[in-house]
């Protein structure tokens, strides 16, 4: 079979290697679609601090069985699945505690470990999930991401009827937008600097869509929301500029969550923090429960996916992929690799 590689920054090669077999408690999956993220350009461009080379890539990922384990009952051959990539040691403390999204020695497939980008790929059981089968497989790839989401927004706890901004339009932010509305808040307001992610997020359904640029972000929130503001600022973008508009504008006593992943060492005024008794939490990746609802938003037409979907490549225009998204930054939203299709 064809396994993507990538042996340096920028550098993309594909190898034959056989198949692997499925091990007892383990399925052989046939790779249908990989979606690219923004740590994946991240290791494409050399920025990723806890990814080193070779590395063979994919973790936002769909698939159909093909071969099961002795011992695995659960699955069938012929259903269609997504894979959770998480790979931790069950033994420390946050794993003893379910929350093994937070391992202490955590990998993740397609950084510290061996990715899905490979015609097949055998992967323990307790990782597969099943998605419906009226779920196209591009759909199927974009529930990592989704799960994110889910996960992020539930930091929060029950948010129906809550008013909610988002910072940040990109795939992420749009799909924390949507999250929160599919699980009952009032009404969210999502912000960026690009009409067309704003487009995007309207295409969506998300209630008010504002451009930063043209607009101060305290008076577009105090607009939509009034003098009470919001009850949560979800930081979907993730830099100085961003942080310290939900820090200065955040009604008091109320709570920023913070999705984006800083590139660099944060500068926020945290005496503002301070005195205004803001409650500021982070988010990290997901469990199986929010893979579950994640497609239970899907399947009940609450976050809609396709919107999102920018380019599809075939599996050997893997380098394209990376390179068309570099051209197109600022229209790119979603970009996915056809594993079956090879040119």
């Amino acid at each position: 079979m064809l396994q993507q590689v990538m042996t340096a920054p920028k550098e993309i090669e594909f190898r034959e290697v056989p198949v692997p077999a499925a091990g007892d408690s383990q399925v052989l999956v046939k790779i249908m679609n990989i979606g690219i993220c923004g740590s994946d350009i991240h290791v494409y461009h050399g920025k990723h601090p806890f990814t080193s080379y070779p590395v063979t890539q994919g973790h936002e990922v769909s698939g159909e069985i093909v071969e099961l384990g002795k011992d695995v009952t659960e699955f069938h051959v012929g259903q269609k699945v997504t894979i959770e990539p998480q790979v931790y040691c069950g033994k420390c403390h946050p794993c003893r505690h379910g929350k093994y999204n937070l391992c202490e020695e955590l990998k993740v497939m397609g950084f510290q470990t061996t990715g899905t980008a490979s015609e097949f790929f055998a992967v323990d059981a307790s990782k597969v999930t099943p998605i419906p089968e009226d779920m196209s497989y591009e759909e199927g790839a974009m529930i990592e991401p989704l799960a994110v989401a889910v996960h992020a927004v539930r930091q929060m706890g029950d948010v129906k009827g809550m008013n909610i901004v988002v910072i940040g339009a990109g795939p992420i932010g749009n799909l924390v937008a949507q999250t929160a509305k599919g699980m009952g808040a009032a009404r969210v307001m999502i912000t960026d600097v690009s009409d067309l992610r704003l487009d995007k997020a309207k295409e969506c359904g998300i209630d008010i869509c504002v451009n930063t640029k043209g607009k101060d972000f305290g008076e577009a929130m105090l607009e939509a929301f009034g003098p009470d503001k919001a009850d949560v600022i979800y930081d979907c973008a993730g830099n100085n500029i961003t942080m310290g508009q939900a820090i200065k504008h955040a009604r008091k006593g109320s709570v920023i969550v913070l999705v984006a992943v800083f590139a660099g060492m944060a500068e926020v005024d945290l005496a503002v923090a301070n005195d205004h008794e803001l409650d500021i939490k982070s988010t990290m990746m997901y469990r199986h429960e929010d893979y579950l609802g994640a497609i239970e938003l899907v399947n009940e037409g609450k976050v809609h996916l396709r919107p999102l979907i920018s380019k599809t490549f075939a599996f050997k225009d893997y380098l394209k992929a990376y390179q068309y998204i570099d051209e197109n930054r600022e229209t790119t939203m979603k970009v996915i690799i056809n594993v079956q299709e090879t040119s």
